[in-house]
């Protein structure tokens, strides 16, 4: 018996069988279409609709009439609340189901398989519209720019750095289990303001700062005091001028949060006793007691985060200590008020949803425009953590999250695995975030937390080796070239996904490293390497100049082996991105038009969206 054509029961990417796609807004008509081959007899098809932990309903089909050997069923539904919900389709006839394949297809199976996801959001889910057609870039503020040299260092455990190029200490700390981060090289506020007109030439239109404020280490992940900038950078009237003049590049600045914890020498904890005989740890009538856990099943005596006793964890629901983060004169208050346009939280996972939510309502009080995302390393619509599935997009907390999710598919590509693998988990994000959140996404190559894009992407993996072996290790210099192609390769595809693209300090310049310390070391402004900064500008310039990537739809028209193409469409114009890790390639466009893709290269073609279009432009 001949074998029967491959027949496509749904595919919920695709208008024919979904709309609209992704995720709606609750109060949204969401419609449905299955073709099922009349050759299965007679079937009576359902939509198997659960919401998340809850039992499933099964809604029965309508027939929707005929074509020639299929019959189509409709059925159509709002889902009245936000929340996830998931669904397959039941032929009820035979016992068999219709589950989720690859690329949203439908798969005909005997056996339980995967759902499909639907995602619902408030339907007053706004997220600010300045992010959306702009470019980030991240600074770890002590390595960016020295403005007022020689400063004397404010506490004398501080080891200072004149030696710029020189490699970040990795002394092992007291309990050998991380590093000291004693060693400052003196990267202020007066120096990110000095290189404003290098940032605004690049097309920096918001600057993400890791934290400022005032810390006994350099990263200044371990707080010492939420109000005050750390000297070595300056004072908070340094950071309100900074701001002012950012404004004035159209660049804004917003800050890194770390709420889950702060620093064990703080003047809240005062473990250390730097702060005098106050503090949670040396007193237990401190204001700030109720902050913290104290049990002597604790290592230390005390929660902790992931068990380092210098970063003491906090009760996020103490009403003291949630008043003095959102409240009136609180964290958020202050620092949006001296400039700031919003902030990053750090390890968003431990914050409860409730205390997120909290820290929206005070970020948002100072305006709609002001932006709150997020650290999730996973697919934030499905995150679980501590037993409990985060709400982060429903449109009651985060604007948005860093977008890992992309940065692993930028990172795989550029190193020359398969487009296909790629090509999904682009659109299993884009299909699963609603589009407020989708649309100013963080979209990164590296951060402080990760390798160095050009080593991630072309360096030897590390695998789990120690710093030692971490330790002034590069790329060879015969293979320099290659590397900063492929790393121009992954940002021309973060630039142009939907969300916003976000460039570490010194990528632009060809910076190497692995993890932290090594990703972290000084700017190099003696570097000449412009190979990457003009097509960044390039990009930047591009985004702000085509409304397709503000806003616009997503659409993949090809991925498979070594090409990497879609389509993004605005309201004016629309894009069509193809990228190469291959040979060179000759490509028909959605345009109606031939154009060709140099090896390993990218080419991006515009078109108005007029019949007669008056523009059309191609770049490389």
């Amino acid at each position: 018996m001949p074998e029967q054509p491959t027949h496509t029961f749904f595919n919920s990417r695709c208008a024919e069988y979904k709309t609209p796609f992704g995720a709606v807004p609750a109060g949204q008509t969401v419609t449905w279409r299955l073709t099922v081959p009349e050759r299965l007899g007679y079937v009576d098809p359902h939509l198997v609709l659960t919401k998340d932990r809850e039992d499933p309903v099964h809604y029965r089909m309508n027939f929707d009439g005929q074509t020639p050997g299929v019959n189509h069923f409709v059925f159509q539904l709002a889902p009245t609340t936000s929340g996830l919900y998931f669904y397959h389709f039941d032929l009820y006839t035979d016992f068999r189901k219709i589950y989720r394949t690859a690329n949203g297809e439908g798969e005909l199976t005997w056996v339980n398989g995967l759902d499909w996801q639907l995602t619902v959001y408030e339907p007053d889910f706004k997220t600010p519209d300045w992010i959306k057609d702009g470019t980030m870039y991240q600074i770890f503020p002590d390595r960016f720019y020295e403005g007022v040299p020689n400063k004397p260092l404010p506490f004398a455990d501080r080891i200072y750095r004149p030696d710029k190029t020189g490699e970040p200490y990795f002394w092992p700390n007291e309990q050998s289990d991380g590093y000291l981060n004693m060693d400052y090289y003196g990267g202020d506020f007066a120096g990110i303001q000095q290189k404003l007109p290098y940032l605004e030439e690049l097309g920096v239109t918001c600057i993400y700062l890791n934290p400022i404020f005032e810390a006994h280490a350099n990263h200044r992940y371990n707080t010492a005091n939420y109000l005050k900038a750390d000297p070595l950078l300056g004072t908070n009237e340094d950071f309100a001028a900074l701001c002012a003049e950012a404004k004035k590049h159209g660049i804004r600045i917003i800050l890194d949060g770390v709420f889950s914890h702060t620093g064990s020498d703080s003047l809240y904890f005062n473990r250390e006793g730097r702060y005098g005989p106050g503090g949670a740890y040396r007193d237990r009538n401190s204001p700030y007691r109720s902050w913290y856990d104290f049990d002597s099943g604790y290592v230390g005596g005390y929660r902790s985060w992931w068990g380092f006793e210098t970063l003491p964890e906090v009760e996020e629901e103490d009403p003291s200590y949630g008043n003095f983060v959102c409240g009136k004169g609180g964290v958020i208050d202050t620092w949006l008020g001296l400039g700031a346009s919003g902030f990053r939280l750090d390890v968003a996972d431990e914050l409860p949803d409730d205390f997120i939510e909290k820290i929206r309502a005070a970020v948002k009080a100072h305006g709609e425009d002001k932006l709150l995302i997020a650290e999730v390393w996973e697919d934030a619509t499905t995150k679980e953590a501590f037993d409990h599935r985060r709400t982060y997009l429903r449109g009651h907390g985060l604007d948005a999250t860093m977008n890992y999710p992309f940065r692993n598919a930028a990172v795989a590509f550029a190193r020359g695995e398969d487009a296909s693998a790629v090509g999904e988990q682009i659109m299993s994000i884009c299909e699963n975030y609603p589009k407020p959140a989708l649309d100013c996404a963080m979209n990164f190559l590296s951060t402080h937390d990760t390798e160095r894009g050009i080593t991630a992407i072309a360096g030897e993996p590390a695998n789990g080796r120690d710093r030692y072996w971490q330790s002034k290790r590069m790329i060879p210099g015969d293979r320099i070239d290659d590397a900063l192609r492929r790393v121009l390769l992954a940002y021309a595809m973060l630039y142009t996904l939907p969300g916003v693209p976000c460039v570490y300090y010194g990528d632009e310049i060809g910076m190497q490293g692995y993890r932290d310390p090594f990703n972290r070391a000084y700017f190099d402004w003696n570097s000449t390497e412009r190979r990457l900064r003009v097509p960044l500008s390039n990009l930047a310039r591009l985004r702000r100049n085509c409304d397709a990537f503000d806003g616009g739809s997503m659409e993949l028209v090809e991925a498979s082996a070594d090409v990497l193409h879609y389509r993004r469409v605005g309201k004016e114009q629309s894009a069509e991105i193809i990228l190469n890790n291959g040979p060179h390639l000759i490509v028909r466009t959605a345009f109606g038009k031939q154009t060709e893709v140099n090896p390993g290269g990218f080419t991006i073609l515009v078109e108005d969206n007029q019949p007669q279009h008056v523009g059309y432009f191609k770049y490389y």
